[in-house]
Parts: C-alpha cells; sequence; structure tokens
C-alpha cells in the first residue's frame, strides 16, 4: 500500500535516528493494521520516520518498536539489540546504514515500491520535495508465531538508505 501524504520530510539523516522500545505511540502519517498469528500489528510511518505497535489478542503484553528522529532522546540506531519482552516474545533488532551513489538510491528505492507495493503487509510512505524520500515497512509472518518486519528510510538529501530488519518469536 503506497499512502499519498502531505506533511513535509522531517528527518535530515541517518545519525539522527533513534532507537526505542519505550517511547509513547505517536499520532502516524499513515498506518496499515494487519492481523498475524493471532495479533494486531500496526505499522505506522511517523513525520520522523516509525513505529511497529504490536498487541496480543489476549492484552497479554504490547511491543512499540520506535525508530525516529526523538530530539532530546539519546541512544542512536544500534546495529543489533535483543532482548525478551514477557508477554511479547523474544526481540531481535539489526539495522544497517549505507550510502550510496545517487542511481544505486534511486534502485534501491524502486526495489523497496517493488516489495512494499502489493503486499498485504506492506506500507510506503513517499515524501513530498523529492521521490526518493521515502519511508517504507514490510511485515512477513515467519514460521508459527513469529513475525519478521523490515524497513527502509531513505535520506535523499545525504544519500542514505537505513534497513531495518526485526523478529519477534514466541
Amino acid at each position: 500500500m503506497r499512502a499519498s501524504i502531505s506533511a513535509p520530510f522531517v528527518d535530515t539523516q541517518a545519525d539522527d535516528l533513534v532507537w526505542s522500545l519505550n517511547h509513547p505511540v505517536v499520532e502516524p502519517l499513515a498506518t496499515r493494521t494487519v492481523t498475524v498469528s493471532g495479533r494486531r500489528v500496526e505499522l505506522r510511518v511517523l513525520g520522523a520516520s516509525h513505529q511497529v505497535v504490536i498487541r496480543s489478542g489476549s492484552d497479554d503484553g504490547e511491543l512499540v518498536e520506535t525508530v525516529a528522529c526523538l530530539p532530546g532522546s539519546s541512544g542512536g540506531l544500534p546495529g543489533n539489540a535483543e532482548h525478551p519482552l514477557p508477554g511479547v516474545g523474544h526481540y531481535r533488532f539489526d539495522s544497517v546504514v549505507e550510502s550510496l551513489p545517487r542511481a544505486a538510491l534511486t534502485r534501491r528505492v524502486a526495489e523497496v515500491h517493488d516489495v512494499t507495493s502489493d503486499s498485504p503487509g506492506g506500507l510506503l510512505v513517499a515524501f513530498p520535495g523529492d521521490p526518493l524520500a521515502i519511508t517504507a515497512l514490510h511485515l512477513t509472518s515467519g514460521s508459527g508465531a513469529s513475525l519478521r518486519w523490515r524497513t527502509w528510510h531513505a535520506y535523499p538529501q545525504s544519500d542514505e538508505m537505513v534497513t531495518t530488519t526485526t523478529t519477534l518469536t514466541p
């Protein structure tokens, strides 16, 4: 799903991103909600990147993954992190920041459009001002009750692409 918005692109570069599992839910610019393995998964694009909110059907636990520009927050974007989350499962997060020549960034953004456009678990927002300024999320179900999602944040002003991959296992 591709969402049209009129809000400007807020992030400036990959170094401005912060990862958090305890930031409050933020009003999104675009949302896609999917139910997988009895869990409600909200893919949310913010003016400052993304949140993934997962609620189990039994209300035993909630996960709020935030990758965004969070002024006043420290921590940055880790290469990887793992946490057991009671009531939710075992959480693993990986991220890669790439500096790309403009032609390669253009190809990668096109690939992200292809992956997310027809997927029931895809959400892509292209920000006004530059067709390469995107935030996209793609949820795929794993084996059994596990979940996996990827996100992409393209920063054409600095020719950077941030890719995150998260896995949640029971």
